[in-house]
């Protein structure tokens, strides 16, 4: 459908670059609520975002290294221990095993205020109609097959993507 019929249902068009935890919610989240809203999605997984296409999403994980600014807030304990903003100085954040800590601390986090995991809000988005497309050229360097992903994954390149991007309301780059 194009701009011109004011019929037409909003269309998100989003680029989805990486594969970490912290990186692979909003696409998802931005996803499923625009289909929520009845509007056409479309997400181009590309580098590091393929892996959010596999079965296992990569075993999708936050490391706080890559993100300084991260505050570690701890999903348990008094209330007042859980606000608290934990300072971890960067030496600490490449003690082998700390991703992994972290990891965990979001994914309890994320249980504890009710956000759906990363494969529920993958799911809905999909069994919604969204379009997941894996990005041709980098399935090609980093050797990934479409049979490396989940059901309903379309494979495009760039040209295509930008073709459908043309037509959207909304264009976003994860």
């Amino acid at each position: 459908m194009s701009k011109s019929d004011p019929n037409a249902p909003k269309k998100l068009s989003m680029v989805a670059s990486r594969g970490t935890l912290d990186w692979a919610y909003p696409p998802f989240i931005m996803a499923s609520a625009a289909v929520a809203m009845g509007w056409e999605v479309e997400i181009f997984f590309t580098f590091y975002g393929l892996s959010l296409l596999t079965p296992d999403m990569g075993n999708a994980t936050v490391t706080p290294m890559g993100n300084t600014a991260m505050p570690m807030k701890m999903p348990f304990g008094p209330e007042g221990f859980q606000k608290i903003d934990w300072p971890i100085p960067t030496a600490v954040m490449a003690v082998p095993g700390f991703d992994a800590l972290a990891t965990t601390l979001m994914k309890k986090t994320f249980k504890n205020k009710g956000v759906a995991t990363l494969g529920e809000l993958r799911e809905i988005t999909l069994d919604m109609g969204a379009s997941l497309v894996g990005c041709q050229m980098t399935m090609e360097v980093f050797g990934f097959t479409k049979d490396d992903f989940i059901e309903g994954v379309e494979v495009g390149g760039a040209a295509a993507f930008l073709a459908s991007a043309a037509d959207a309301d909304v264009n976003l780059f994860i």
